[in-house]
């Protein structure tokens, strides 16, 4: 468990979000309000930009607020999530902003943090349970899909075989694949098979290698995530495949961006859900505090199709992710 201190700042920026019932507590010099963040560890690409984002985010707000700080926890796995929000909770933090690794286990201790008066600021994705959160921070999980299998519509009009990988067990998963089942359904599109890859490389090059030595004729892949992408795009080119099928990860890898834009044969698109929705999440969650600001809601980004004609819009060289 990493825990760090800082000075947080809310930018006091329009957000579209309804608001909250009930008056929020001022604070001064003598009583700051106490943020706690749960996110993952950098296990992948996408977590590792998060972290980035998160850590950036603090370094530019921490001066402009010093009655506000807040608590940075991140985990490499469920248990020890949980162990960082219960750790928070004892802490009396005023908020929490949770990123959940996944969503079944951590809606109990968010729940429980949520009956001892805590704003439950939920980020990506989301809790098992509706209501639980005051507030939600992420993209838009069902344009997302429904993208993905437009995508595979316009490259097999006539209907084909796909086969797809699933994220870890969350919410956004679910509703991922249920919306890309129904957006497929009349296409003429099969799913061959559908396995977790974790929104990983190694494990989506394992997948991959599976799916490759059951199925003679793959179409195409939705790998959901560009880190499982890559790895698939590895285990692809390796059975000497590549000429056979599209694959399409997706959340807008600088890496996988490039591939876009240089005309790369296997990937000649993604779809965008960046990492960056920290931001917003750890500004809007202050701003309640940092301003008195009664805001509650939902605040959801836009997931386009990134090609090769709009790929420099979304490449950012400089990033990690």
């Amino acid at each position: 468990m990493t825990i760090t201190r800082r000075s947080l700042l809310a930018a006091a920026a329009g957000t579209g979000l309804a608001a909250a019932t009930g008056p929020v507590r001022a604070q001064d010099a003598d009583d700051k309000a106490r943020i706690g963040i749960a996110i993952p560890a950098a296990t992948h690409g996408w977590t590792g930009g998060l972290n980035y984002h998160t850590e950036r985010t603090i370094a530019a707000m921490e001066a402009a607020f010093p009655q506000l700080e807040f608590l940075l926890t991140t985990a490499g796995d469920v248990q020890s999530q949980v162990n960082n929000i219960e750790d928070l909770s004892a802490r009396g933090i005023d908020a929490l902003v949770i990123l959940p690794m996944e969503s079944d286990p951590l809606t109990e201790p968010v729940k429980f943090a949520k009956s001892k008066g805590t704003f439950i600021t939920a980020v990506d994705r989301g809790l098992s349970e509706e209501g639980v959160e005051d507030l939600y921070v992420g993209g838009n999980n069902p344009q997302y899909a429904v993208v993905a299998a437009e995508y595979f519509k316009g490259k097999l009009p006539q209907g084909g075989k796909i086969a797809v990988m699933r994220g870890i067990p969350t919410a956004i998963d679910n509703i991922r694949i249920e919306a890309f089942q129904k957006t497929l359904e009349g296409s003429g599109i099969e799913i061959l098979d559908m396995q977790y890859a974790n929104w990983n490389p190694d494990k989506g090059f394992e997948v991959m290698q599976d799916y490759l030595t059951r199925f003679p004729q793959i179409d195409g892949v939705w790998a959901g995530d560009d880190d499982a992408a890559l790895g698939a795009k590895a285990a692809i080119e390796q059975a000497g495949r590549q000429g056979e099928m599209k694959l399409l990860g997706g959340s807008g890898m600088n890496r996988v961006i490039k591939m876009v834009m240089d005309g790369d044969p296997l990937i000649d698109a993604d779809i965008f859900y960046p990492p960056t929705l920290i931001v917003p999440a750890i500004q809007v969650t202050a701003m309640r505090y940092a301003t008195q600001a009664p805001v509650k809601g939902r605040y959801v980004l836009d997931s386009p199709l990134i090609t090769a004609e709009n790929a420099a819009e979304y490449y950012f060289p400089d990033s990690p992710y």
